[in-house]
């Protein structure tokens, strides 16, 4: 499973799925790099495996390439096994890297958390706007579970404009000081469209059922001056909510 999930942040119920797994006899697995290791803790509540991409948050910086698993340690003696076979480990430079990077870890997605929970307040108040995804938004339809096993909302924040696919795009291409690319979970923030991005692939009918329109932007938020990014986003919607004049002859 993953949770918050791309690019809906919708939230599993972690024990839900490690009663399931424990009543079938089943591995219970988690992609938690939206939730990062400071946001929430799986294994409290009977996940067998965390996993994150270290790309993201853990490394904060978007210079490295690497991937983390943690559970017990029968599990991760199997791992290390299959790791030692196929020979795959990270080089000396991008670990020293990746450990730079966790020693900033708490604080800065406790300055992503403060910031992106602005963002999406803002983003819920605003006309151009038809819907904002974000765990620790009261009206999201799994609050109460995001409450329960979260301690924070995370950086990542989707929303829909109020138009078509093209006015995402211009939304997504006006902004300033958000850059659009497809990355997520270091210090700058980025702004990316995920049916051309990451979900390009996923046929239309199985986008249409997770959620992934045409109308979403995705947005990781970084560590910068949340009234800038305010600003930012309000300059980008006024792009398309501008009134167009019709000349009647």
């Amino acid at each position: 499973m993953e949770s918050p999930t791309n690019p809906t942040l919708r939230v599993v119920d972690f024990k839900k799925v490690a009663t399931l797994a424990k009543e079938h006899k089943l591995l219970s697995m988690i992609d938690a790099t939206f939730g990062t290791p400071i946001n929430q803790h799986p294994a409290q509540f009977g996940i067998d495996l965390i996993m994150h991409s270290g790309t993201k948050y853990l490394a904060g910086h978007t210079d490295l390439i690497c991937g983390v698993v943690a559970a017990r340690h029968e599990l991760i003696e199997r791992i290390w096994e299959t790791r030692t076979t196929l020979g795959n480990c990270m080089d000396p430079h991008a670990s020293w890297m990746l450990v730079r990077g966790l020693k900033t870890l708490a604080v800065r997605v406790a300055r992503q958390n403060e910031n992106a929970q602005r963002v999406a307040e803002f983003l819920a108040e605003h006309a151009k706007v038809r819907s904002v995804h974000y765990p620790f938004l009261k009206n999201h339809p799994q609050y109460a579970v995001a409450r329960e096993q979260m301690s924070g909302g995370g950086g990542m924040v989707s929303f829909e404009v109020e138009g078509t696919g093209e006015d995402a795009r211009k939304v997504s291409e006006s902004m300033r000081l958000f850059t659009l690319a497809p990355s997520l979970g270091g210090v700058e923030s980025l702004v990316s469209i995920p049916v051309l991005t990451s979900h390009a692939m996923v046929p239309a009918a199985e986008r249409a059922k997770m959620g992934a329109t045409e109308q979403m932007i995705r947005l990781s938020v970084g560590i910068e001056n949340a009234d800038d990014l305010i600003a930012d986003l309000e300059h980008a919607l006024q792009a398309v909510a501008a009134p167009q004049h019709v000349q009647v002859g």
